[in-house]
């Protein structure tokens, strides 16, 4: 049966994300040091060739996926937005640490959420049915080589619901530029809505440990 591949890529990093701020749905362009190191990662290691590329509609992915796949046209998808932060947005943790929302929130549960944000349940739910939304969208159209640049929050969201091994959000961390190459078989995504991830990428694993 003929198999997909996606490829899930972080944006390249802006100020904020330097500052260790919390940037959700706050704008900002990358750094002229980001452009730079993604340059240099793909001049180094090849970002995959694919057929069809979606985006998150905040600057820092749209830049990313114009320096990683200069030939594609991108899809924006507007629910690939990064979490609303809402009263966090822009702070750092040390700033926010006698907050007592934050504290709740920083300690809640599924439904905690940050006053003028999304909860963490709202987060998942709109990830996910975009997500899906995508996949079963491509493999009807029988697109087999996909790429999602977006952001940090929403790939650990999407590998920690779909992912195969099965691993918490912080098991998927990636670097700026960084990230992961599934395998998509419509069987298994059709019966257990499941994908399995088979490599890092742009560079393997294997060779980052050799």
């Amino acid at each position: 049966m003929k198999s997909y591949t996606l490829y899930l890529f972080r944006h390249g990093l802006t100020k904020g994300n330097i500052n260790a701020q919390y940037i959700g749905h706050t704008d900002l362009p990358l750094t002229t040091d980001s452009i730079n190191e993604l340059k240099s990662i793909k001049a180094k290691h090849h970002y995959p060739e694919v057929k069809a590329l979606f985006v998150s509609p905040l600057k820092r992915a749209v830049q990313s996926a114009d320096i990683m796949f200069p030939k594609n046209n991108k899809i924006v998808i507007d629910n690939f937005i990064e979490y609303n932060f809402g009263e966090f947005e822009e702070h750092t943790a040390e700033e926010l640490k006698d907050n007592e929302d934050f504290k709740s929130w920083l300690h809640g549960d599924i439904t905690a959420r940050p006053p003028y944000g999304e909860s963490n349940a709202e987060f998942v739910a709109r990830i996910c049915d975009s997500f899906e939304k995508v996949i079963d969208g491509c493999i009807k159209e029988g697109i087999n080589d996909i790429a999602i640049v977006s952001h940090a929050g929403v790939i650990m969201t999407i590998l920690s619901c779909y992912g195969l091994p099965e691993a918490p959000m912080a098991h998927w961390q990636m670097d700026a530029g960084y990230g992961y190459k599934l395998r998509i078989t419509p069987s298994l995504w059709m019966r257990d809505r499941k994908i399995e991830v088979i490599d890092t990428s742009p560079v393997s694993i294997q060779k980052e440990e050799a």
